[in-house]
């Protein structure tokens, strides 16, 4: 899979909304922005986050609905995968020593859920899953 450009502080503003919202028109986004911007900012926002191939469009009437491309998740795992990379030399490891640090300020239930989702990790490379190939 291709690797879609960055977006800019105001694009993830819109992608959020999309995120949320989707599908929605320019109109409900701007909406949904507080109206912050300029309506003729949003559309040429959601235009460019189409260029970038993270958006698309479809006709209803009169006007564009947008939505994304991908799931909210796909995409946060793209851009965990970048920071990784980017601030953690690539290490898992290194990344998660710096969340769970000692300014990392998880109640006891998030702390248990991270530790079975570690155990399970545990588990299923044990079994042969999630090997790399």
């Amino acid at each position: 899979m291709a690797v879609k450009p960055r977006l800019s502080r105001r694009e993830s503003e819109v992608m959020d909304v999309l995120f949320r919202a989707a599908p929605a028109t320019a109109r409900e986004v701007w909406s949904a922005l507080g109206e912050t911007r300029t309506y003729s900012t949003i559309r040429k926002l959601l235009s460019i986050l189409e260029e970038k191939g993270h958006v698309t469009h479809r006709k209803e009437g009169a006007a564009f609905v947008y939505s994304p491309r991908q799931r909210r998740e796909t995409a946060a795992r793209s851009a965990l995968s970048r920071v990784v990379h980017t601030f953690f030399d690539g290490s898992v490891e290194s990344a998660v020593t710096s969340l769970l640090g000692p300014d990392a300020d998880l109640s006891a239930d998030e702390l248990e859920r991270i530790g079975e989702m570690i155990e399970a990790a545990k588990s299923n490379r044990k079994n042969g899953k999630g090997q790399a190939s």
